[in-house]
């Protein structure tokens, strides 16, 4: 009597990958580039702040009707935020099993560490928790009013950063919050580059000065706007 034979179904090529440990630090590198481009071009929008109401709420209206009249108004805007939205949740994910994964490795803690590692790994852990809170506040702040400190003004973000930056717990929390990117970034740019197979040897070192002059910009360029309200520069 022949016997019956089953077949198993092998995972698809996608599911390998992203069970794969290089998977998932490839998808946290490729989704921390995509945010990182977001955050520059963020930051350049910022700043133009200091040029006064006129420019910066210009600037919001020119953000809702990028690609008209090939796209309708704020299409380009809402692609913009899908792909935000699923970087981070690629990143968080990514980085929450990476670090699951990990600890299951290492039950028991290293006798001897690499100088420098457990303070990375703290620093990013913690820095990334705290950004994701921020983007929640961020969010219900300035782009939906919900916990707005003054009278919220759709189309008038000028105004509604004012608001927020005239508060101390908004100052507070921005800044905390653009301190942890910073060290974010100084950290995960050249982990990034070394994922993605740029960094060797000979580039450490360039690779190393390029992330902390990106943290640096990015922290200075953000933390400038609460300052410039808070010492009257902006209002």
């Amino acid at each position: 009597m022949a016997l019956a034979t089953r077949t198993e179904k092998r995972p698809s090529m996608t599911r390998t990958v992203w069970n794969s440990t290089i998977g998932k630090k490839t998808v946290m590198a490729v989704s921390g580039v995509v945010m990182l481009l977001f955050l520059l071009a963020h930051m350049v929008g910022n700043l133009k702040v200091f040029f006064g109401p006129g420019d910066f709420n210009h600037y919001a209206h020119w953000i809702r009707e990028i690609g008209e009249p090939v796209l309708r108004r704020e299409w380009a805007l809402w692609i913009l935020r899908v792909v935000l939205v699923v970087a981070v949740v690629a990143h968080a994910v990514s980085a929450y099993q990476l670090t699951r994964r990990g600890i299951k490795a290492r039950p028991s803690t290293y006798v001897h560490q690499r100088p420098g590692a457990g303070y990375a790994t703290r620093t990013m852990r913690w820095g990334g928790i705290i950004l994701g809170l921020f983007v929640v506040w961020h969010v219900l702040d300035l782009t939906t009013g919900t916990v707005h400190p003054g009278e919220y003004q759709h189309l008038h973000p000028y105004q509604n950063v004012i608001d927020t930056f005239s508060t101390w717990y908004g100052n507070v929390v921005y800044i905390v919050s653009v301190l942890a990117l910073g060290f974010h970034v100084r950290h995960g740019f050249w982990s990034a580059a070394q994922t993605l197979g740029v960094g060797n040897a000979r580039r450490d070192r360039v690779l190393k000065a390029l992330a902390n002059v990106l943290a640096l910009v990015l922290t200075v360029g953000f933390v400038s706007v609460p300052v410039g309200v808070m010492t009257g520069v902006v209002s």
